[in-house]
């Protein structure tokens, strides 16, 4: 009996998570269609690549339980809005607001939030273009609006975010303040590899 219930509970989260991965594989077609345009238009590609993912159920209900709202899926729709999620890996730092222009522009995309850690980078050092949007997903009973979250951040940004997400983790939260310290000292040295290869490529496209 209770297997049964955990399979038709499986089923359900299912269903409902699918709507949301559905509205990934629309943002995956937006921006492959944007890339290989600008490819053939200014022999550019602006996207490195793009990373998606989906929160699991039990990563819902924790987030739920944290708001202090009742477990359905009404509320994780309603409240939730990064349950879908895109990341958009780019070369230099004035792709990030390109891309997101770009995406902003598009008639069915709706923007509810930007975040920029870019401009104004966490304490930690992290940087991010982070942007919560809502697009359509078409399904047979008609359109069905959902947000996803889309981060945009540079090869050098992903490279340090990723380490330092492995350290937060290895530590589990709790990262030494002499290793918190490096971290930011990275950050900064990030920073200032991105604004020098910005200038290269200024440079480089200016030649005659």
């Amino acid at each position: 009996m209770r297997e049964t219930c955990i399979d038709q509970t499986m089923k359900e989260w299912t269903k409902f998570l699918i709507t949301y991965k559905f509205a990934l594989d629309e943002m995956r077609t937006k921006l492959t269609i944007l890339n290989e345009e600008f490819q053939i238009m200014h022999d550019y590609n602006p996207i490195e690549h793009i990373k998606t993912r989906l929160k699991k159920p039990d990563s819902i209900v924790g987030k739920l339980k944290s708001k202090s709202l009742a477990i359905s899926y009404e509320n994780a729709q309603l409240h939730i809005r990064d349950i879908a999620g895109v990341r958009i890996i780019c070369s230099f730092t004035t792709d990030i607001y390109n891309i997101l222009d770009l995406i902003c522009s598009q008639d069915d995309v709706r923007v509810l939030e930007i975040r920029d850690y870019v401009k104004n980078p966490k304490p930690n050092g992290y940087q991010s273009l982070h942007a919560i949007i809502e697009i359509p997903v078409f399904l047979s009973g008609g359109a069905k609006h959902l947000a996803v979250e889309v981060q945009i951040r540079t090869i050098a940004m992903d490279f340090w975010a990723s380490l330092e997400h492995k350290i937060y983790y290895k530590y589990n939260k709790g990262i030494p303040s002499s290793i918190q310290h490096r971290l930011k000292e990275t950050a900064d040295i990030v920073a200032a590899l991105d604004s020098k290869m910005l200038a290269l490529q200024n440079e480089i496209e200016n030649l005659p």
